[in-house]
C-alpha cells in the first residue's frame, strides 16, 4: 500500500504481526507476570488459570505471527518495496521477546518479580 501523501510504502502487515505476536505472549505469561499485583491480582489468578491451558497455543500462535511479519517483510523486499524501520525494529524486538519468553520463561518470571518488588 503506497500512501497517497508522500509516497512512502506502509508494511502494516509486518507491524500488526509483531504487536499481535508480542500481545499473544503477554496474555501466554499472564501467569507468571502479575501486573500491578495489589489492584488486579484478583482478576489475574481467575484469568491466569484459564491462560495456563491456553498457553502452548497463545506461544504457537505468537511464532506463527512473528514467522508471518518475517515473510511479509522479506516479500515486501523482492517487490522491491521499502520497509519502514519502524517495523523491522518492531519485528525483531518481538521476535527477541518471544524468544527470551519460549526459552527463558521462569528468568523473565524472576526478574520482573525483583523489578516488582522494589
Amino acid at each position: 500500500m503506497v500512501s497517497e501523501k508522500n509516497n512512502k510504502p506502509q508494511s502494516r502487515g509486518a507491524l500488526f504481526s509483531s504487536l499481535a505476536a508480542l500481545g499473544g505472549v503477554l496474555v501466554a505469561s499472564s501467569c507468571c507476570l502479575p501486573i500491578l499485583p495489589f489492584v488486579v491480582a484478583g482478576g489475574l489468578a481467575g484469568v491466569s488459570a484459564v491462560f495456563v491451558t491456553l498457553r502452548p497455543y497463545l506461544l504457537v500462535g505468537s511464532i506463527l505471527l512473528v514467522a508471518f511479519g518475517f515473510y511479509q517483510s522479506w516479500r515486501a523486499k523482492k517487490c522491491d518495496r521499502r520497509v519502514s524501520r519502524w517495523s523491522t525494529i518492531v519485528l525483531w524486538f518481538s521476535a527477541a521477546v518471544i524468544f527470551t519468553f519460549v526459552f527463558f520463561p521462569q528468568a523473565v518470571a524472576n526478574f520482573a518479580a525483583n523489578f516488582l518488588a522494589r
